[in-house]
């Protein structure tokens, strides 16, 4: 076997066997780093547990809806979108598209009164956080305290 490393073709073919296999597990790690920002994302909600939030977004982060906000800063959000949490009692992640730094959510969420609001959003990551989170209201109460509906 020795002998075979002495070629430097099949050095070259371990050396490529290599970066592919370490470049696909880190694109694995980060499916499933996203995949647990995601889940975290709407169980701080579910909890009432902004540090865990927080956590997760980045010092960039930015969150853009129908109800007027068009890529706020993560202050805003804080002040706008968060007393939410308030009035959530829980949500059922209907689909979960990932691909690479982008992520596709629909789900139902259930207001602490019993309303359904249904969502899609879409979450964009950078450095392990997540940078933006774009909602597209659904039919229904549309988000938690929204007395209108």
């Amino acid at each position: 076997m020795g002998n075979l490393f002495k070629n430097k073709g099949y050095i070259s073919l371990w050396a490529i066997v290599i970066v592919l296999f370490n470049s696909s597990c880190t694109h694995m790690n980060n499916k499933a780093s996203n995949q647990q920002m995601i889940t975290d994302y709407y169980a701080a909600y579910e909890r009432n547990d902004w540090n865990l939030l927080s956590s997760i977004l980045s010092d960039s982060f930015t969150f853009t809806s129908p109800a007027g906000d068009d890529h706020i800063d993560l202050k805003t959000y804080k002040e706008k979108c968060w007393p939410n949490a308030l009035n959530t009692k829980k949500f059922d992640l209907e689909l979960v598209l990932l691909d690479g730094d982008d992520a596709l959510v629909t789900y139902n969420g259930w207001t602490k009164g019993g309303k359904l609001f249904r969502n899609t959003e879409r979450f964009k990551f950078k450095d392990g956080k997540i940078l933006s989170n774009e909602c597209f209201f659904g039919n229904g109460v549309n988000f938690p305290n929204n007395g209108d509906k």
